[in-house]
């Protein structure tokens, strides 16, 4: 006769999947993306309380004004080229003409504060909502094409607005000389050089809001429609979706946030300045997201900033430099193509790359042991 067991008799505890056991070392990891972020934000904000000094990277301190500048200038354009990757890296859309929405938030802005002397946020909003309509009915016309042809339309659209700010029509661009701001319409806490911080963290807000929009864009269901058109446009057709409006959305979120960056900018220059009319600046968008890692979250900012870091340092130490290293754009040129050989996803690969290393190391190294 067989003896019955208890009904509250435990069992002995289930083997646990090891999937299940990394979970907690996973969600570990899903914290530390989140926070992580949050983290630089934060040390970012307060480095200008400290007083870290860097030999050979900068002239002196970190909080010195003319270093917190330069990373003003070096944050705006790590958000400019994060707002490009909108287009270039997400989308699959080849412009040469983002600089134009850039130079209209520059220009607009210095124009409604100095000529028709409105104040600071409402020359703001009414430069972002003009820019904002402007991309959208270029890009109506230009995203009518495909290809090469829509590179060389957004081309010509930036040439066009490169040529009305150097004919000075009606003296409202200043021409070649640029157009000083006018400084009795701006907050008193944006002006002077001991202000230099409110301005660096200014471009700081600036990174962080493109860097979220252009998250947020690409996390949502239009953004995974956005990388469908980047890699099959037909199939996302023949799903019934319109990738004319789609790509309109894009082109046109892209140019206001490229619009916001040049009101932060006009801020930092304390006027507008032609050179960012030209198609040189788009070009060097384009190797600042290639240089990064274009369809990346970080990977544009940290080409942007790295560029115009070099861009600038290279500029002062051009002098004590023999022969071809004399020349700034030539040292950044092998910089790039350095860059392109050894890393193709640009910097956003490096960790994936040197991840790779290290387990095959950690691998030689077990075998080794066990031989």
């Amino acid at each position: 006769m067989t003896q019955a067991v208890p009904v509250s008799a435990e069992a002995p505890p289930a083997a646990t999947p090891p999937e299940l056991e990394a979970a907690p070392r996973r969600g570990g990891w899903r914290r530390l993306l989140v926070l992580g972020p949050l983290v630089a934000l934060v040390v970012a904000a307060v480095l200008p309380y400290l007083q870290i000094p860097l030999p050979g990277v900068l002239d002196g301190p970190f909080n010195t004004y003319g270093n917190l500048q330069l990373f003003a200038v070096c944050l705006v354009f790590g958000g400019l080229a994060a707002s490009y990757d909108l287009l270039f890296g997400r989308t699959g859309l080849l412009s040469f003409g983002h600089a134009l929405y850039f130079a209209a938030g520059m220009y607009g802005t210095d124009v409604l504060v100095t000529h028709a002397h409105l104040p600071l946020w409402q020359a703001a909003v009414f430069t972002l909502v003009g820019s904002a309509i402007l991309a959208a009915l270029l890009g109506a016309i230009a995203l009518r094409t495909t290809g090469i042809a829509f590179a060389m339309v957004t081309l010509a659209f930036a040439q066009v607005g490169a040529i009305l700010v150097a004919r000075d029509f009606g003296g409202l661009t200043g021409g070649e000389e640029g157009l000083p701001i006018d400084g009795d319409r701006l907050p008193d806490f944006l002006l002077g050089v001991g202000n230099t911080v409110n301005l660096y963290w200014l471009a700081l807000a600036y990174v962080a809001l493109v860097v979220f929009v252009v998250a947020r864009v690409a996390g949502s269901p239009t953004g995974r429609v956005l990388a469908g058109l980047r890699d099959d446009e037909r199939r996302v057709g023949v799903l019934g979706l319109d990738p004319y409006r789609y790509k309109l959305v894009a082109f046109t979120l892209a140019g206001a946030l490229a619009a916001l960056g040049g009101v932060v900018y006009v801020l930092i220059l304390g006027g507008a300045n032609p050179h960012v009319t030209s198609s040189e600046l788009t070009l060097s968008l384009l190797v600042m997201v290639v240089l990064g890692g274009p369809g990346t979250r970080w990977g544009p900012v940290l080409g942007g900033i790295l560029y115009m870091y070099l861009d600038h340092r290279l500029t002062s130490l051009a002098a004590d430099l023999p022969g071809p290293l004399g020349q700034p754009l030539f040292v950044l040129g092998a910089i790039f193509i350095l860059a392109v050989y050894f890393f193709p996803g640009g910097l956003a690969s490096l960790r994936g790359r040197l991840a790779l290393v290290s387990n095959a190391l950690g691998r030689r190294r077990k075998d080794e042991t066990v031989s």
